[in-house]
C-alpha cells in the first residue's frame, strides 16, 4: 500500500512540474527538449515521461500540435488553472532545482534548436537538403537545393550544422551586394 502512495505521490509530482515548465517557458516547446529540461531536474525514464505528458495531453491541460512539420506542446488555460490549484504538489526542494536548472537548460536547447540541417533522399541519385535557422521557434532563415549523391549530401547538412554562424552571414552578404558590372 505504501509504494503505491508513493507511485502516487510521485506521478503527480511529474504532472506538476511539468506545467511548472510549461509556464515558466510560456511558449511551445518539442517534446524531446522538454524531456530534456525534466530529466535535468528530476530522474524519470522517457517511457514514464511519455505517459505522463499523454495524462497531461488527454486531459487537456497540455496542447500538442505540429508547427513547421515539428510535433509540438504548449500549456493550456485548463492546464494553468490545473497547476495554481496544485502547485502545493510540488515539493519546494524540486521546484527550487528546477528554477535554479530551467535557465541554463533552456538556454541550451534554444541554441541546439537554433540551426537545423536534413537531407531527404528523393531517390537514389536525388538528395533534398534543408538548412534552416531558428529563433524562438520562428524560422528566420531557409535555403533548400538538391544534389546528386548522398555524399555531397551529408556533406552540405554536417557543414551547415558545424558552420552556420559563418556561412549564414556570407549569404546575407552575397543577397546585399550589388551586382557591379
Amino acid at each position: 500500500m505504501n509504494s503505491k502512495l508513493n507511485n502516487t505521490t510521485t506521478l503527480a509530482e511529474n504532472k506538476v512540474l511539468i506545467l511548472y515548465i510549461l509556464i515558466k517557458l510560456n511558449r511551445e516547446i518539442k517534446q524531446d527538449d522538454l524531456f530534456q529540461i525534466i530529466t535535468s531536474i528530476n530522474e524519470i525514464n522517457y517511457f514514464y515521461f511519455k505517459q505522463v505528458l499523454t495524462d497531461l495531453i488527454d486531459s487537456k491541460l497540455v496542447g500538442s500540435y505540429t508547427k513547421e512539420k515539428e510535433s509540438v506542446i504548449k500549456i493550456t488555460t485548463e492546464g494553468i488553472n490545473a497547476y495554481t490549484l496544485t502547485e502545493d504538489v510540488l515539493p519546494g526542494i524540486i521546484k527550487l532545482k528546477a528554477d535554479n536548472t530551467f535557465e541554463k537548460e533552456f538556454h541550451s536547447i534554444e541554441q541546439q534548436a537554433s540551426v537545423i540541417a536534413e537531407f531527404i533522399p528523393r531517390d537514389e541519385n536525388n538528395y533534398t537538403i534543408k538548412c534552416k535557422i531558428v529563433e524562438k521557434n520562428e524560422t528566420i532563415f531557409e535555403v533548400k537545393t538538391f544534389v546528386g549523391t548522398r555524399e555531397m549530401a551529408k556533406r552540405i547538412v554536417d557543414n551547415w550544422n558545424t558552420n552556420a554562424n559563418k556561412i549564414y552571414p556570407k549569404i546575407l552578404n552575397l543577397l546585399l551586394e550589388d551586382e557591379k558590372n
